[in-house]
């Protein structure tokens, strides 16, 4: 499992243990909802006032809705002080076809559990099945001793749920392995992800997070250049040697880097 490293917190990643995938997904559905309802340069008061006051989520009580933004906010921040919030909000309009991945990625960023199943899931071959049996197993593997079968069993629903909510698998039951949709604005959030962490140059293409993309090392350079001419990275290559530069999503960061 991906721990990473103690620096990056400050970023907004984290290795907290708990983990919402005991109860919940990534939640794609609500947050597209809850950022279309809100503007880019909303503030984590905003974030919650549309979800707790106004409901635009439509949930049916107060409890309900409360409870959804303590899942939304600890998934994603949800707060433009938080860097991965930030910059998954200036990626988020870019392409609505990215933004299953770019959930998924801010949501590995924060979730242990969800990073503790992606092997089952990205080392699995194409078209074969992924149960939640094995998702479970391999949270069990990782965290031993941690939860109990009925846990682990609603964990491997769940993260089964997320994985087919982010492209990674199709299906209902059975779920088999599909290929995500990797796009410019996904690989400017992974290469992100990848520096925040440490990775520099060729490296930041085969960090964990640039995995997530589902996509040959070969395409997500061609996507690269393309996340460069919107003005999301700054890319270039010559021969062996690759400079990425994410500085536009890393614009105020003082901390050095």
């Amino acid at each position: 499992m991906i721990d990473v490293p103690e620096a990056a917190f400050a970023f907004g990643f984290t290795n907290d243990r708990v983990g919402l995938h005991t109860s919940r997904t990534i939640m794609l559905v609500e947050l597209r909802a809850l950022l279309a309802a809100c503007s880019p340069c909303s503030a984590l008061a905003d974030y919650r006032a549309a979800v707790v006051d106004e409901n635009v989520l439509l949930k049916r009580t107060s409890t309900t809705r409360d409870a959804t933004f303590y899942w939304l906010r600890t998934l994603y921040g949800l707060d433009p002080g938080v860097l991965l919030f930030r910059a998954l909000r200036d990626l988020w309009d870019a392409d609505a076809a990215a933004q299953p991945l770019l959930a998924l990625l801010a949501a590995a960023a924060r979730e242990p559990l969800l990073r503790a199943t992606a092997p089952a899931v990205l080392d699995a071959p194409a078209e074969s099945v992924v149960t939640p049996g094995m998702l479970a197993e391999a949270v069990s593997d990782t965290f031993p001793g941690r939860y109990n079968p009925r846990t682990l069993a609603n964990i491997g629903g769940n993260a089964a749920s997320s994985w087919t909510q982010s492209g990674h698998l199709r299906g209902r039951s059975p779920k088999r392995r599909a290929r995500a949709d990797s796009r410019p604005a996904a690989v400017a959030y992974a290469l992100l992800l990848g520096y925040l962490t440490g990775a520099r140059g060729e490296a930041l293409f085969g960090t964990f997070w640039a995995r997530l993309l589902d996509a040959p090392t070969y395409a997500l350079h061609e996507q690269a250049v393309a996340a460069a001419r919107d003005g999301w990275i700054e890319y270039r290559r010559a021969g062996d040697v690759t400079d990425v530069e994410p500085r536009h999503l890393l614009r105020n960061v003082k901390r050095g880097l």
